[in-house]
């Protein structure tokens, strides 16, 4: 199951994570077309700012979605071997329970029609081989897309250079 993950200090806050996510899901996919399409295109990956730290954030797709147990409509529901939690705007009613109960701030409601917009993974582009539009936009690579798997190994290669830079005991324990 691949997921996004973000190395925060790589993030300059540009945004370019933000236009590739609205554009991929416009209908032209195309951004100089996509600007005047009604309703206007949505993001689903948000860059926030803490501390003046720029932090992009997305759907984690939760095993146990809050999002999907609330929906009065049934418009959000897991999906596929990977499990996708995803949307089906014709179902969604602007109730906005999933908005308060994603413990990531992670859906929003698109003001224009009020449906809900929250990360699909970029399902689409994944059939085609290709990473989230998010991913590939990010120009620091700070927005990554991995398996679990691969996250934990990429620490535990991180931890095993730190000892041998003599940052980390080589032990665990006491003694």
């Amino acid at each position: 199951m691949k997921r996004i993950i973000c190395e925060v200090e790589k993030c300059l806050g540009c945004k370019a994570c933000q236009i590739a996510c609205a554009v991929e899901h416009s209908a032209s996919k195309d951004l100089v077309q996509a600007i005047t399409e009604v309703p206007r295109p949505g993001y689903r990956v948000m860059v926030e700012y803490v501390e003046q730290m720029p932090i992009p954030l997305q759907c984690r797709h939760c095993d146990d979605a809050p999002c999907v147990r609330v929906c009065p409509t049934h418009c959000l529901t897991k999906e596929g071997d990977e499990g996708w939690v995803l949307a089906d705007r014709d179902k969604c009613i602007g109730c906005m329970w999933c908005v308060m109960v994603c413990p990531f701030g992670a859906a929003r409601m698109r003001k224009s029609d009020k449906v809900v917009l929250k990360c699909d993974l970029c399902v689409d582009r994944q059939s085609q081989g290709l990473e989230p539009a998010c991913v590939a936009a990010c120009p620091t690579h700070c927005l990554r897309f991995k398996t679990v798997e691969d996250i934990a190994r990429d620490k535990r290669l991180s931890t095993a250079r730190e000892v041998l830079a003599g940052k980390l005991p080589v032990s665990s324990g006491q003694g």
